[in-house]
C-alpha cells in the first residue's frame, strides 16, 4: 500500500507527472516547478528541502510501474481535497507552458488529469486562456 499523499505533495506529483510525460523533463520545467513551490501560498507550510525527494518517489513510481499514471492520477484524486483540484490542473498547465510548448503527451496528461478530477470543461477552458494569456510572446 503507498502512503497518503498530502495536498503538497499530490500537486508536486502532478507537476513531475505533467513534465516527465514526454520522456524528458526540461530545465524551463524544472525551473517552474521550483519557483512554483517557492512562490505559491498553497505551499507556504511545505518545507522546500523535501521537493527534491518528493519529486524523486512520484517519478520512481512513473517508471517502476506498468500502470504508474493510473497509480498517480489515483492518488492526486484520492489525496488532494477537491477545492484544489483546480489548482492542480492548473499548476500542471503552467509546467507543461514552461517552455513554450505543449507537446501531444502533455495534452494526453492534461486531458487525464481533468477527466480524472472531473473538472468542468469552462473552468479548464479559463485556466488554459489564462494561461495563454500570461505566456503570450510578441
Amino acid at each position: 500500500m503507498t502512503a497518503k499523499l498530502t495536498p503538497q505533495e499530490a500537486l508536486i506529483y502532478v507537476m513531475v507527472t505533467i513534465s516527465a510525460a514526454e520522456g524528458t523533463i526540461s530545465d524551463d520545467e524544472i525551473s517552474e516547478i521550483g519557483l512554483l513551490v517557492r512562490t505559491l501560498p498553497i505551499f507556504r507550510s511545505f518545507d522546500s528541502k523535501h521537493l527534491v525527494d518528493t519529486a524523486e518517489a512520484c517519478g520512481e513510481m512513473l517508471a517502476n510501474d506498468g500502470d504508474g499514471l493510473e497509480k498517480v492520477l489515483n492518488m492526486v484524486a484520492a489525496d488532494l481535497p477537491p477545492k484544489l483540484y483546480d489548482t492542480a490542473y492548473a499548476l500542471a498547465v503552467e509546467v507543461a507552458a514552461a517552455d513554450l510548448e505543449v507537446a501531444q503527451e502533455e495534452l494526453r496528461f492534461l486531458q487525464l488529469l481533468r477527466d480524472k478530477l472531473g473538472l468542468d470543461k469552462l473552468v479548464v477552458a479559463a485556466i488554459e486562456r489564462g494561461a495563454r494569456a500570461r505566456l503570450r510572446t510578441i
